[in-house]
């Protein structure tokens, strides 16, 4: 096994934006992800398994829009939610999720069709996907391509991940009708890269086109932790786990571009930036992180692999964030996820947060204090629990 514990140099650009965050939604059992209709709708997941609704005016809906029978065990449930691109002739949405199946635990990968805000005609479109209450994955996404990419994690499994006939501890890419694109690296297979330990967030450069993940590093698993991972994804590529951890420069693995070192942040889900309402932020990666509490903000450079620039925003003010998205008219929305058994949540939580500009100061949201303070009992009284079942079974899974 290789390791290097040296995390990449960042350098904070200084240039902060002048924005504040609105809150569009609250009091949510657990919001996992979120798309965006042109028409203005906003849909969301809340892993209990509700798929939620904000309407064109900006109001959430009380009604859901379906609710799916899942085993919310963990970090399973219902997960990744996406519009097909042509949504508004096919009202097509697709959802990843966890069921239990004579007490064992798959995810699938689901398609619906939606009228007048309720869904109905489930379609299987991937089925038998590895699953566990750790180490679930569950981000999907478009591609430039209109080919469907899905994150699966190593369920606890993590040699799986360097088997290639085995779905878990991969990148998946398939058509939106489950079969297998022909130009795919492995013949007939979805696998579209492999040695992931556990994919978080996903999204293309709209520059460049490359296809660019953050990942969960070890927690435990061989006495290490930590090197999260931001990693550009090449089909057919190895990225190592569990062989390889961190940078180690072996030619048989690819090297993440972004490794943090002995901090763990549990980066969760990503997006590039094109819009023009924070210019600052154009054209950057945005990672929402879980264990970090944080929205980190980098400038990447992808023709040579590397971090530019970096800063971190929000620290501890919001708590737990599970996911970062552009709407279609350019503003940013960030997913909290203090509910999740692992967070301190505020009474409002968990909530949907809206970044928009604002054209007196570079702000800084409102200190809340109450919520540290929450925090930091939360986390003495998490580690003591991680510890103890690390001792009993050689693995902890803080994230």
């Amino acid at each position: 096994m290789l390791v290097s514990a040296v995390a990449q140099e960042q350098s904070n650009t200084g240039n902060l934006p002048k924005i504040k965050v609105e809150t569009v939604a609250s009091h949510l059992e657990i919001p996992w992800s979120i798309a965006f209709a042109n028409d203005g709708r906003i849909f969301f997941t809340e892993r209990t398994g509700n798929i939620r609704l904000i309407d064109k005016d900006g109001k959430p809906v009380e009604e859901p829009v379906g609710k799916i029978n899942v085993a919310a065990i963990g970090e399973g449930g219902l997960l990744g939610i996406v519009l097909d691109p042509n949504f508004e002739k096919n009202h097509f949405i697709y959802v990843y999720y966890t069921y239990s199946d004579f007490l064992k635990l798959y995810n699938k990968l689901s398609r619906f069709t939606e009228k007048d805000n309720k869904i109905s005609d489930e379609q299987v479109i991937l089925d038998k996907i590895p699953a566990s209450s750790i180490h679930d994955g569950g981000r999907i996404k478009f591609g430039p391509d209109e080919r469907l990419y899905i994150g699966v994690g190593d369920v606890s499994d993590r040699d799986s991940a360097q088997d290639t006939d085995i779905l878990s501890g991969k990148i998946l890419r398939i058509n939106p009708d489950g079969s297998i694109p022909s130009d795919n690296p492995f013949p007939n297979s979805p696998v579209y890269s492999y040695g992931n330990r556990n994919p978080q967030g996903i999204d293309w450069d709209p520059i460049t086109g490359k296809l660019v993940e953050t990942e969960h590093g070890p927690s435990g698993e061989m006495g290490l932790s930590a090197h999260d991972e931001i990693n550009v994804i090449e089909a057919g590529k190895n990225y190592g786990w569990p062989k390889a951890i961190g940078n180690p420069n072996d030619p048989n693995f690819v090297d993440p571009i972004f490794q943090t070192g002995d901090s763990t942040w549990a980066p969760s889900g990503a997006s590039f930036y094109s819009g023009d309402k924070i210019p600052e932020w154009k054209g950057k990666y945005l990672v929402a992180t879980l264990r970090g509490t944080h929205l980190e903000v980098f400038g990447l450079d992808l023709d040579n692999k590397k971090v530019v620039s970096s800063e971190s925003m929000f620290q501890g003010i919001y708590g737990r964030l599970r996911d970062v998205e552009q709407s279609p008219d350019g503003y940013l929305y960030l997913l909290t996820s203090n509910r999740d058994g692992r967070g301190s949540p505020s009474t409002d939580d968990d909530r949907i947060l809206k970044i928009v500009p604002d054209g007196s100061s570079p702000a800084v949201p409102e200190f809340d204090s109450s919520f540290t303070v929450l925090s930091i009992a939360s986390a003495l009284m998490i580690a003591l629990f991680y510890t103890a079942r690390y001792i009993i079974k050689r693995q902890s899974t803080i994230r």
